[in-house]
């Protein structure tokens, strides 16, 4: 892994989802073990999450997910729910915004990307088989490499996030983790 074209993806770790996470403590613990380490390593750290206009002009009005969070006032850009943690986010990174579940849906996360050159992805986030499945397919098909941080991802199928990572995503990524991956250099 080269430092100098690898970047760093949180992936929808938000107040608004991160309080409904059982055992959010330590998936945040793991989540600021890999920024720390990209930091220091001079790796760029992107947190893209759910953000919405207010109104959410962005959602149908019969969406049967999006829907949701519309009906509860959720995610709305500069609301306390589509805040990244503080103990997670430094001045120095770059937070981008999604209206759907891949981390790349209509926003400027591939151009930016390629503006630094990057090459390789590190993704951790809520949830497995939501944005992390989402993105990873993306980025594949967008022929970037990708390492995914097992245990600074939070599923709430245990059986799905056990099977994405032992069967799925290493078709496709690098799984590894937290300390794996800070030990890696």
């Amino acid at each position: 892994m080269d430092a100098t074209t690898t970047a760093i993806l949180s992936l929808d770790i938000q107040q608004g989802l991160f309080q409904l996470v059982p055992a959010s403590e330590s998936i945040l613990a793991r989540a600021i073990q890999v920024a720390e380490f990209g930091r220091t390593q001079s790796m760029p750290i992107l947190h893209v999450g759910l953000g919405f206009e207010p109104g959410y002009p962005e959602i149908p009005p019969d969406h049967p997910t999006f829907g949701r969070l519309r009906d509860n006032s959720l995610f709305v850009k500069g609301s306390p729910t589509a805040e990244v943690p503080a103990a997670l986010k430094k001045s120095t990174d770059i937070t981008l915004y999604k209206q759907r579940v891949s981390a790349f849906s209509d926003n400027q996360l591939d151009m930016v990307l390629r503006a630094k050159r990057i090459k390789t992805l590190v993704l951790m986030g809520i949830s497995t088989s939501g944005i992390v499945l989402s993105t990873l397919r993306h980025a594949f098909d967008k022929d970037y490499s990708c390492i995914v941080i097992q245990d600074a991802c939070f599923d709430p199928d245990p059986d799905v996030h056990r099977v994405l990572m032992e069967k799925i995503f290493p078709r496709q990524a690098s799984v590894m983790s937290a300390d794996e991956f800070t030990r890696s250099r």
